[in-house]
């Protein structure tokens, strides 16, 4: 930006729409060795000096190219080229760089710049949260601290001191190992130095009022780490469970991939506006407070469990991501989805593998598999973005980590960790490729060729998965047939077939498991052989889902015996799943026909089966007796009736209720005796089957439970379950808990989300107009994105309330992104998607979704967020 006042986000000019791709990267044309930043903080002006020690790259294909640093909404005081200040006809600032013509070969550059961090409302950059100073400058939040090349493939050392306010701004942190502080009187500073080379998207700095839960861990190799989690005073007693999971994640982390921890202190420093749920910079993990902050009281199990995967996530990112980076953020899965197949793993590891595997899949197929049929798909290495945050998507976390967890099926456990140290000690301290992390795997698997596995970064789509079966009894030969198809997906036709893993079983028609092994489909229809069986084989096919497909054409009863019988817990989940898919389907065509509506007999007596043995594993029999959400059958629907899904699901549950009331009864009070503060996976799965029995009794009108169990308050698990049931009626006992429970929570930040949420989520017949009232809410606020997802982003996935036929829940929907995408578009882009399927939908609740899009999409100077997730949806 030129020089002159720092624009205020209203007073943005329209924004120029210019395309990144893929196949124009070019390495850096200058390298920088090293970094000193000095930060004289204020949030209205700081003062951010910079120098910088450049080198030409020599691997840049442009001769004597000019410096051109990337800089937005910051006003430039001052630059200078080795120690010679320079004047206006030297350098050319606009609104997003500084340029230098004319410069050497080797040189340091020093500039002073001013910003203003409390108008920072996108928190990108250096904003203010509360009474403190917080960075989030991944993927490209360092440009708009100070002027520097913010690509991931530069990577510096860098020398940080900071300097503010003793009184408001005690502590002061940033990345690496603390070598120096002092007192000038009313202000204080600290100096930060750290011995690694990181690019810029992993800086951070933190400056506020904060205490510290102080800890220690040793290394294998006997390194002392000090330990930190910095928190507002008054929550210091929330953050055991963090810690722990720390030590723990440093723990597994060596023993499973020998990874050791290579600084002194491993800082963690929460806030409570953030854009998403964690960010790894070296030596300073910045959470939102959601993932850091839990006790029995104020979480639930499930917050306990995000908890531990967050903090061990963002630690796994200390080799993949941090030591390691990625080249370019088209490699951005490189990182990402590697790391979440890591704390995949390590929460499989600490708790029940399956059930690990099942919540997995569920988010896998609930998001992703939407996100390949419909217009905003794309591969997990993109070709071309407008705005790179808006690829954080499930595709590339998500997705991306089903691919690198077939790396590890394809090579077995033993092969993977072979491929992982070559690619360690191959990249480190480097920006690398999916092509290096291949290339590192292909050397582990030896003779087998995995090439075609690249297929996976390069196509969209979910492949579609269907099969033949042919027993010769006189050879005693099972032959089964695999084809796959992939549906074309925009700027996508044609597929070539991809490399899949498929994880198998065969039966005998008791159940008893004959064989097992994992077989490689590659080519658009391939045959396996399996000779010397007596009998025909019942197959169990893509066993622990061994790959992220479709499987199609199982018969009803075929899914009955495999959920009853199929040794591999994972699968026994997935066929009654699809089991009840299809019967609901087949009830919500019967609905729309004006039929009555009959319980299936099959599903009532797998939930029957499921509450018998719900004391063999019941975090597993919890899952299991969780119907398929509606937002599972709409995608299952090629025209959707969110009406009929939401009353057929709604009598399946009632049905199921009055129908196994003795049964559910029974369960109520057999899981209902676990310790309410106790977190070992038992309690837990105790706790998880309790309240699924509340809801089934529930749903067929008996409440009291729900009512008492909410009175009692013994832990927020059992608490927000009561709470939940509660919200889904419409009498006085609902208004009542919802009352209560804001009086209790309302000045608990994080828990009242949750109050916001369970209201949006709610079943009941008036939530659209409540979400409209919670809007005014005085306790809303629209520009924390905790508080947005936990209503807008909440009630976007309500099926019945949010697609309501009139279109007030699209246009409610709509006029709030419009007034969020001013203040923080990267939020207002990622909730936009919802309105992205609206083809699926019936011809009038089409043209309502399709006009709010145009809206949003016509909105004068819309952020390139918003305007690429509304111009895809649109196109």
């Amino acid at each position: 930006m030129a020089e002159g006042p720092i624009a205020a986000p209203e007073e943005r000019r329209p924004p120029e729409r210019r395309a990144t791709r893929l196949a124009d990267y070019t390495p850096p044309d200058f390298l920088v060795n090293a970094v000193e930043l000095s930060f004289d903080l204020s949030p209205a002006r700081t003062v951010v000096r910079a120098k910088l020690q450049i080198k030409r790259n020599p691997a840049s294909i442009k001769v004597n190219a000019p410096l051109v640093l990337d800089g937005r909404e910051m006003k430039l005081r001052e630059v200078s080229l080795n120690g010679e200040r320079l004047g206006d006809n030297r350098y050319a600032v606009n609104e997003r760089s500084l340029s230098v013509d004319d410069v050497p070969d080797a040189f340091s550059l020093d500039t002073e710049v001013e910003i203003a961090p409390e108008k920072n409302t996108e928190l990108s950059g250096l904003y203010i949260s509360g009474a403190g100073f917080f960075t989030q400058c991944e993927p490209e939040g360092f440009r708009r601290i100070t002027y520097f090349p913010d690509r991931p493939d530069v990577m510096s050392r860098y020398t940080v001191t900071v300097k503010a306010d003793k009184a408001a701004y005690p502590v002061l942190l940033s990345n690496g190992n603390n070598v120096a502080s002092g007192d000038d009187g009313e202000t204080h500073w600290a100096k930060w130095a750290d011995p690694h080379p990181k690019p810029s998207y992993l800086f951070a700095l933190v400056a506020a009022d904060l205490v510290a839960v102080k800890d220690s861990f040793t290394t294998k190799s006997g390194r002392h780490v000090a330990l930190g989690i910095w928190v507002q005073k008054g929550d210091e007693t929330r953050c055991g469970h963090a810690m722990a999971a720390v030590k723990n994640a440093m723990k597994w982390d060596e023993e499973r991939f020998g990874l050791e921890y290579d600084l002194d202190i491993f800082n963690i420093a929460a806030v409570s506006d953030f854009n998403a749920g964690a960010m790894e910079n070296k030596g300073l993990n910045i959470f939102n407070t959601a993932y850091v902050l839990a006790s029995p009281q104020t979480a639930t199990d499930a917050d306990f469990q995000n908890v531990e995967r967050v903090v061990a996530h963002e630690y796994f990112h200390n080799w993949t991501g941090d030591r390691v980076t990625c080249r370019d953020w088209f490699q951005l899965s490189l990182k990402e989805g590697l790391t979440v197949f890591r704390d995949q793993e390590y929460m499989a590891d600490q708790f029940s593998a399956a059930v690990k595997r099942i919540a997995d899949v569920r988010l896998l197929r609930t998001a992703q598999f939407r996100d390949d049929a419909g217009p905003l798909a794309h591969p997990v290495r993109p070709e071309s973005y407008l705005e790179i945050n808006n690829f954080y998507t499930t595709t590339i976390y998500e997705k991306g980590a089903e691919v690198v967890r077939m790396y590890q099926t394809l090579l077995g456990r033993d092969g993977f960790r072979k491929g992982m140290d070559i690619y360690i000690a191959r990249n480190d301290n480097s920006a690398a490729t999916v092509e290096d992390f291949f290339a590192a795997m292909q050397e582990a698997a030896g003779e087998l060729d995995i090439g075609q596995i690249m297929r996976w970064y390069e196509q969209a789509g979910t492949p579609e998965i269907s099969f033949e079966e042919a027993y010769d009894a006189a050879a005693r030969t099972y032959t089964l047939t695999l084809r796959q198809i992939t549906k074309p997906t925009p700027g996508q036709k044609e597929k070539k077939p991809f490399l899949i893993p498929v994880a198998l079983g065969l039966l005998d028609q008791s159940g008893k498991e004959i064989l097992a092994e994992t077989v490689i489909l590659d080519l658009p229809e391939k045959n396996f052989s399996f000779e010397h069986l007596d009998g025909q084989p019942i197959p169990s096919l893509f066993r622990n889902f061994s790959a992220p497909v479709k499987l199609l054409g199982q018969s009803r009863a075929r899914l009955r015996f495999l959920s009853a019988h199929d040794g591999d817990l994972f699968n026994r989940w997935d066929a009654l799943q699809q089991y009840a898919t299809l019967v609901l389907l087949d009830a919500i065509s019967a609905h729309r026909k004006g039929d009555a509506f009959t319980l299936d007999a099959g599903l009532r007596e797998a939930i029957a089966g499921i509450l018998q043995a719900a004391e063999q594993d019941p975090a597993f029999a919890a899952e299991a007796l969780i119907l398929p959400s509606e937002n599972l059958l709409a995608d299952s629907m090629e025209a959707v009736d969110p009406d009929a899904i939401h009353e057929v699901r709604l009598s399946t549950r009632a049905a199921l209720g009055k129908a196994l009331k003795a049964e559910f009864e029974a369960a109520f009070e057999a899981f209902g005796a676990a310790d309410p503060h106790e977190l070992s996976g038992a309690a837990m799965g105790a706790r998880a089957v309790k309240n699924a029995a509340l809801g089934y009794l529930a749903a067929a009108g008996e409440t009291a439970r729900a009512e008492a169990q909410f009175a009692a308050n013994g832990n927020m698990t059992d608490t927000l379950a009561a709470l939940t049931v509660l919200a889904d009626t419409a009498d006085a006992a609902r208004d009542a808990a919802i009352a209560g429970f804001y009086e209790t929570w309302r000045n608990n930040k994080l828990v009242l989300d949750k109050w916001f949420m369970v209201q949006a989520r709610s079943g009941a017949a008036d939530t659209l107009e409540r979400v409209k009232a919670l809007t005014r809410h005085p306790d809303f606020d629209i520009r924390n994105p905790n508080r947005l997802r936990a209503l807008i982003g909440a009630f976007s996935g309500n099926q019945a309330a949010f697609h309501e036929k009139s279109g007030a829940g699209y246009k409610l929907f709509a006029d709030i992104l419009i007034t969020v995408d001013p203040i923080n578009p990267q939020i207002a882009a990622r909730l936009l998607t919802a309105l992205g399927t609206w083809r699926r939908f019936d011809s009038g609740r089409q043209e309502l979704m399709r006009a709010q899009l145009q809206r949003i999409h016509d909105i004068e100077n819309l952020s390139h967020n918003s305007f690429e997730m509304a111009s895809k949806s649109l196109s």
